[in-house]
């Protein structure tokens, strides 16, 4: 059988062995790149956005990212693209997919 370049990243075709949060991240972040890519308003910060997206795509792609690198992509994400109402819902499911490898973590900055 022939996969995909993106099948063969992504692993066996059964999918079973690869981590839900990942799955979820990937996900996530597969909808949020979409959205960002088609929508038509400039805004000074949009390349950011773009490579921390760029960036949390490789780290689940790696299989186990690290919390706070996911954490600070978010942050430099959710600034980048915060007051573009229309990619509101597809940043609030990176967001939730992030919260999925534990909470908040105190006193790290």
């Amino acid at each position: 059988m022939l996969r995909s370049v993106e099948q063969r990243r992504q692993g066996p075709v059964t999918g079973g062995d690869e981590d839900p949060r990942v799955t979820e991240l990937r996900s996530a972040v597969a909808r949020l790149r979409r959205r960002l890519a088609a929508h038509p308003g400039r805004f000074a910060d949009r390349t950011i956005a773009e490579e921390e997206l760029a960036a949390l795509d490789a780290m689940a792609a790696d299989g186990t990212p690290e919390i706070p690198r996911l954490r600070r992509s978010l942050l430099l994400i959710a600034g980048a693209i915060g007051s573009v109402s229309a990619l509101a819902p597809d940043l609030a499911e990176v967001r939730r997919a992030v919260d999925l490898f534990g909470g908040p973590v105190r006193g790290q900055g």
